[in-house]
């Protein structure tokens, strides 16, 4: 029971720092290695308990959901499952081991997307957009990634739907919606394919949407610079910690 109180807590704050700037995974993700999980089962265990809270969040922006110039949203939508859902199915056909000595890079990999999204310089409205063949690949590939792992997909995607041709605000509530998307087609699948812990999952999605609606709540009484650098702090301080683990 402490176990999973202490697991509930972590996901109030994951929740609400994906509500406020993103990263709730960095809490999740050790939270779940400590309860004793092995990396990969924490991931897994991490996606389908905060699935819920990505779906609340793609619905809060639902209004300003959108396609690009070419490609509608239906299709993103297509690509996102698509891609989700082969990203799951390698997570599944990735040994355990394997994937322990990926992780460390993986976070180092997310913790660079979030600071480079945090505090790299913001995307602007492009000229010219990557056009059908180039916004589908970005896509397809970002939702493989997505499925796979997740971290820093958000700023991947927002970074891909600007060069599309999105304004920042549709591409940021678009991107939302697709995170959950790509997340659905992988979540479905570990449902079906893995005994999943499930005490653990419902204490952490509990506290997740809890964190998220208190996450939204705070968003305009927050410091979301300080807390990006947070952010970031808790990615390097994780890999290294997985780094040195791994040694």
């Amino acid at each position: 029971m402490l176990i999973l109180l202490l697991l509930f807590l972590a996901a109030v704050w994951a929740g609400a720092q994906n509500a406020l700037a993103g990263g709730g995974s960095f809490i999740t993700l050790p939270a779940l290695i400590l309860s004793g999980l092995d990396a990969r089962t924490a991931n897994i265990v991490s996606t389908v308990a905060l699935f819920p809270g990505q779906v609340l969040s793609g619905v809060a922006g639902a209004q300003m959901v959108s396609g690009t110039k070419s490609l509608s949203f239906r299709s993103l939508f297509i690509i996102s499952i698509m891609g989700g859902a082969l990203g799951g199915v390698l997570l599944l056909y990735t040994p355990s081991q394997f994937f322990a000595g990926l992780v460390p890079w993986l976070v180092l990999f997310a913790t660079c997307m979030f600071a480079w999204g945090s505090f790299g310089p913001k995307p602007a409205q492009p000229k010219a957009d990557l056009g059908f063949y180039g916004t589908a690949a970005a896509q397809f590939f970002i939702a493989i990634y997505g499925g796979y792992f997740g971290g820093g997909i958000g700023f991947l995607m927002l970074a891909a739907l600007t060069a599309a041709g999105l304004p920042v605000r549709n591409a940021g509530a678009t991107k939302n919606a697709l995170a959950g998307v790509m997340n659905a087609s992988a979540v479905a699948i570990f449902l079906y394919s893995v005994a999943l812990d499930w005490p653990k999952v419902l204490a952490l999605g509990g506290g997740a949407i809890i964190g998220g609606q208190l996450g939204v709540w705070m968003l305009k009484r927050v410091d979301e610079k300080k807390l990006r650098v947070g952010v970031v702090c808790i990615g390097v301080i994780l890999t290294i910690a997985l780094f040195l683990k791994g040694a």
